[in-house]
């Protein structure tokens, strides 16, 4: 019997949830272990992550410990996708999977994630720095819908977890750009059907109401991921730093 699958998180950010996803979709069991974000640069998290960033997995089934997510979303397939539910076999297909997971970690997640810190977080308004992130935002949506052009996925004929690995952040747009999603997606209908298509999916409304849950229970707000009263990331920094929880 497989042993359930150590997840730790806290809940606010994307990357966990791309996990969870998986995760959910391939019915693997698994235990989430939540706690705040002020915890993020100690022990005992540190000793699973020395690099202090969520999330990070422990299988006991294999004793194997990882983070980074795109790590943990390969080793999830390669280990329990023995269906192939989620990938393909064929040599082309599999490393077009891969290459799209790289373009989400390296494109989408670090563009959306300044476009968060600047419009979301930062305590100081910088137009130039907002306009840029956002023009990256644009742009990495603009190459999706460009490839998704006459087709329902990336890669093949069937959802795979290139397509899900987009699915966290894609998912914020309009906390991060603080604009009507209408405005976001204009011009942009396939990679709108995409994203609406998976956002749809059974697993993904089951990883969203175990965020809900530790949101609430943490006390933090779904747009900005903090509690309520801090107008930037710098005063709950320093509420955190006075031992506040």
């Amino acid at each position: 019997m497989t042993k359930p699958i150590r997840v730790w998180l806290t809940p606010p950010g994307p990357n966990p949830w791309k996990v969870v996803f998986v995760l959910e979709e391939l019915s693997i069991p698994y235990e989430i272990k939540a706690f705040p974000f002020s915890e993020v640069k100690s022990k005992p998290f540190t000793d699973v992550n020395p690099n202090g960033r969520v999330p990070a997995i422990e299988d006991p089934n294999t004793d194997i410990t990882l983070w980074e997510s795109g790590a943990i979303v390969t080793y999830l397939i390669e280990q329990y996708d023995t269906d192939k539910k989620l990938t393909h076999t064929t040599l082309r297909e599999k490393h077009l999977e891969n290459q799209w997971l790289h373009f989400q970690m390296s494109g989408q997640g670090p563009y959306y994630g300044q476009m968060g810190w600047f419009n979301v977080l930062h305590n100081e308004h910088i137009p130039s720095a907002i306009e840029r992130y956002k023009n990256e935002v644009l742009r990495v949506l603009g190459v999706l819908n460009g490839v998704l052009e006459g087709k329902e996925w990336l890669v093949g004929d069937k959802m795979t977890y290139a397509d899900m690995s987009f699915v966290p952040w894609n998912d914020r747009l309009d906390d991060l750009l603080r604009q009507p999603l209408d405005e976001t997606y204009k011009g942009l209908d396939n990679v709108r059907r995409w994203h609406q298509k998976m956002a749809e999916r059974p697993a993904w409304k089951r990883a969203m109401a175990i965020r809900r849950g530790l949101m609430i229970e943490q006390g933090l707000l779904d747009q900005t991921g903090m509690p309520e009263g801090f107008n930037n990331i710098q005063e709950y920094m320093e509420f955190l730093k006075k031992g506040g929880n």
